[in-house]
This record gives C-alpha cells, sequence and structure tokens, in this order.
C-alpha cells in the first residue's frame, strides 16, 4: 500500500474515498506493554530484593510512552484528512467504552464492600458481625472527605465552563476553566494524601480486621489513580489550548478528557456516600 493511501484515504476503484483513517506502524504500543511488564516485574524486585532498576525503567518507559504518543495523536488531530468524521465518531464510541470498562471495574469493589458490609458473618470471625469490624474506626465523614467531595464537585462545575466557553470561542474563559479544573484536582489528590497519612488503620493489618482497610484503600486508592490521571489529561488539553488547537467545531481530545473527569466525580459521590457516611463506624477520627 503507497503512503499516499494512509490518511486521506484508499481511493477506491468506484472512486469514492474511504473515509477512515489506516494509522502507520507506530513503535508506542509495544514499548508501552514492554514498560508496563518491567514495571510490574520491578514492583516484585524491589519487594522481595529491594532492587529499584527495572521499577525505575518501566515507570520510565511508561512516561515516555504517554507523551510520545499522545503527541502522534496530536499531529494526526491536526493534519488534514485524517481524522474525519467516521474517525471522529470511533474515537466516541472507543472513549465511551473505555469508560464504561472502567464503571465495571469499581463495581467489582463496590461488590465486595457490600458483601461484607451487608453479610458480615459470611468472613466468620467474631469480629467481623458488625461492619465496619469490631475495632475499626473510621473517619469522620464531614472532615476530609467532605472537603474532597466540594473540591470534585467544584472541580466539575469548572471544566463545565471552560467547555461552554470553548464552544462560544472565549479562549480566556477556556483556559481559566481548565487551570482551575488542574488546580482542583491536584488539591483533591493532595487532601487525600493528608487523609492517608493520619488513617487509623493500614493496608497490611492481617487477619479478619484486614478486610475493611483492604477494600477501603483499594477503592479509594485506584479512585485516587484516576484522579491523578485525569488531571493529566486536563494538563494536556490546557498547554493544548493555550497554542489554540481547540476550535468549537474540533475539540474531541477535551472532551474526552471531560467525559472521564465527570466519571471521576460521580464515582467519588459513590465512594463518600457508601464508604465514608453509610460506613462510617460509632467511632470516627477527624
Amino acid at each position: 500500500m503507497s503512503s499516499e493511501a494512509h490518511g486521506a484515504g484508499i481511493e477506491l476503484h468506484t472512486g469514492i474515498k474511504q473515509p477512515y483513517h489506516l494509522v502507520t506502524p507506530s513503535p508506542w504500543p509495544i514499548v508501552g506493554a514492554l514498560g508496563g511488564g518491567l514495571t510490574v516485574f520491578g514492583i516484585i524486585m524491589v519487594a522481595h530484593f529491594h532492587q529499584w532498576g527495572f521499577l525505575i525503567a518501566g515507570i520510565a518507559l511508561i512516561l515516555a510512552t504517554m507523551f510520545l504518543w499522545w503527541r502522534d495523536v496530536v499531529k494526526e488531530s491536526r493534519t488534514p484528512g485524517l481524522h474525519t468524521t467516521i474517525v471522529r465518531l470511533g474515537l466516541r464510541y472507543g472513549m465511551t467504552l473505555f469508560i464504561a470498562s472502567e464503571v465495571m471495574f469499581f463495581v467489582a469493589f463496590f461488590w465486595a464492600y457490600f458483601n461484607f458490609a451487608l453479610f458480615p458473618d459470611n468472613v466468620g470471625s467474631a469480629t467481623t458481625i458488625a461492619w465496619p469490624p469490631v475495632g475499626i474506626h473510621t473517619f469522620a465523614p464531614f472532615s476530609i472527605p467532605f472537603f474532597n467531595t466540594m473540591i470534585l464537585l467544584l472541580s466539575g462545575t469548572t471544566v463545565t465552563w471552560a467547555h461552554h466557553s470553548l464552544l462560544e470561542r472565549d479562549k480566556r474563559g477556556l483556559v481559566i476553566g481548565l487551570g482551575l479544573t488542574v488546580l482542583l484536582g491536584m488539591t483533591f489528590t493532595a487532601g487525600q494524601a493528608i487523609e492517608y497519612s493520619h488513617a487509623p488503620f493500614h493496608l497490611w493489618m492481617s487477619g479478619s480486621d484486614a478486610i475493611f482497610p483492604s477494600v477501603f484503600f483499594l477503592a479509594t486508592g485506584f479512585h485516587g489513580f484516576h484522579v491523578i490521571v485525569g488531571t493529566c489529561f486536563l494538563i494536556v488539553c490546557f498547554f493544548r489550548a493555550l497554542k489554540d488547537q481547540f476550535t468549537p467545531e474540533r475539540h474531541f481530545g477535551f472532551e474526552a478528557a471531560a467525559w472521564y473527569w465527570h466519571f471521576v466525580d460521580v464515582v467519588w459521590l459513590f465512594l463518600f456516600t457508601c464508604i465514608y457516611l453509610w460506613g462510617a463506624s460509632a467511632v470516627t477520627v477527624a
């Protein structure tokens, strides 16, 4: 296939140009997979032998893949004829399915939580007849968790403001809205780090008492990771907005980041309601 066949489309015998973007070979999928493998192997090496080399190399490859792959996708989106209407529709379907898969990811954590919260006797220990287990003191819901809830709700309004500013061709509002959203995302991450540092329970607890900390740290920790990823998405969009790379007609990169951020907001509302508020113990800590 000639190089002219890539991108704008293949000229068919009927004279109709097909609307799909046939991407050129890219090294980033295999490089990213190698980085992920090295990272997992590196975690094992650090845990058992305190050797950090593989972990550092894996994280470096992942970060390089993220930067360089995003760079190529941004270039494709700005090249005339590549991201046709059909291609953009496919990107929307892809992001929708990705978020749906993330929803099911968190469903697993909520399933585990409610399995033990509604049927604590399934654990087979007298200390877990109550939920949370006897001796577990949870966070006061209306301290840092409530502060983080307000932060995320506010960030949802600022990213929506940025989106409407883009549709109205208001670059100043777009940049300020995105900048505020990024700052709010970082504030949430800092708040969660402070919360974890004051946790009255730990992930490495043993026995039946470890059930609540395990579910708590897995659910809230993976949500925190998603907040960091979403913040990275929005940082990329912020710098793209500064360079006028979005138009009211062509801005799916920003729209996908906004979808992801709203998904993060909704998941946190469920976490706050179910784990922090409904799952609070009789004795809580600030």
